[in-house]
């Protein structure tokens, strides 16, 4: 059927709508990668977000359900110019256009995706409505998704442990990926996922070597809540932040974060390490960083500087064993310049293992 975005600035564009014909609105955005729209769509961290995809040919290998980041679409829909009708991949099971119509996912097809890019690159992400009618649309009881506490829409409910690895990790859920999990069971930890509100005595007798805190959406000042028990949490065990996780310690040690006007989506960002003067190239999807300047009496510093536009990208701490990047090491989709990173928190938690052992 036809269908149409309506951005905020009143202007929309016309396409084929799939999936589902409800009236969907979102923060519309627009992610650059070539590949990786099973791992996009079932992404937590793009709950809330209407996602443009940049490369005009999506569902070319199909769905195959391995690649999923979470068990149901998180996207609130995918703009896209073409869409293949069936999936060429030896592992598919079923096409995208089946896969939205059994979940209901709105996909809006045939659709100027540059256009509606270069809007966005000018203006900045902003509100958007799919919808059959463009004449019942209304932007003015729709909340800025800036305020919405999405986190709560997507983190676990229960205490769950996987794997039976030698280091103990209790994952702090934003929102995680599962390629987050499934890496750091490759690397022989056992991790130990819990609410995103967990507090700090309940994270205590889980007896963790370290703690992790994972990825998410929205805006890290819905959560400011929390920071206490972050602080106190990365001042006592080995932390790794990715994405949220990263903006979370940042604010909980006194920094600040700010809102980009596009944010990065994609599986090609370059980022220098600032120490090693190394380059990645890196998978992320973001709308907020964490300010420089702010960093200056938190006891963090730089330590990764994204290349294309000088925004901070990781952080170190001149104390605490804290790696905290913005940037997602796991890729899943994207590049695995970067995996070693997680490395850096094994270690943490081996230094701190032995310190325990000698003391």
């Amino acid at each position: 059927m036809k269908g149409y975005i309506v951005l905020s600035t009143g202007e929309f564009f016309e396409g084929e709508l799939l999936g589902n014909d409800k009236e969907v609105y979102g923060e519309v955005v627009f992610f650059t990668g070539m590949t990786g729209y099973e791992e996009v769509m079932t992404d937590p961290s793009f709950k809330g977000q209407i996602v443009v995809f940049t490369y005009p040919l999506i569902g070319n290998y199909g769905i195959n359900g391995i690649d999923q980041e979470s068990i149901a679409p998180q996207a609130s829909a995918l703009i896209m110019q073409g869409c293949r009708n069936e999936g060429y991949h030896y592992e598919a099971i079923e096409s995208l256009k089946e896969y939205a119509e059994k979940t209901s996912l709105p996909i809006l097809l045939g659709v100027d995706t540059r256009a509606v890019v270069k809007r966005i690159r000018e203006l900045g992400d902003m509100g958007a409505i799919i919808t059959t009618n463009i004449d019942t649309v209304d932007f003015s009881n729709k909340p800025m998704i800036g305020t919405r506490n999405l986190v709560e829409e997507v983190s676990t409910t229960k205490i769950e442990t996987f794997g039976d690895g030698d280091y103990h990790v209790v994952m702090v859920d934003f929102g995680y990926k599962k390629s987050i999990l499934s890496s750091l069971l490759t690397l022989g930890c056992k991790v130990t996922v819990v609410p995103f509100n967990t507090d700090e005595g309940t994270i205590a007798n889980l007896k963790p070597d370290g703690v992790f805190l994972s990825n998410g959406p929205g805006n890290p000042k819905k959560l400011v809540h929390l920071l206490g028990t972050i602080k106190k949490l990365a001042s006592t065990y080995p932390t790794m932040g990715i994405c949220l996780g990263h903006q979370l310690l940042a604010l909980a040690f006194g920094g600040d974060t700010e809102k980009l006007r596009f944010g990065h989506r994609g599986a090609n960002q370059p980022v220098q390490d600032l120490l090693t003067k190394k380059v990645y190239m890196t998978s992320q999807n973001h709308s907020y960083v964490v300010t420089e300047d702010s960093l200056e009496e938190t006891g963090f510093s730089p330590r990764y500087i994204n290349i294309n536009d000088r925004s901070v990208e990781g952080i170190s701490h001149q104390q605490y064993p804290i790696t905290s990047v913005q940037f997602h090491p796991e890729a899943h989709p994207g590049p695995s310049d970067s995996e070693e990173i997680f490395h850096c928190f094994l270690t943490d938690m081996s230094s701190k293992r032995s310190e325990k052992i000698y003391a």
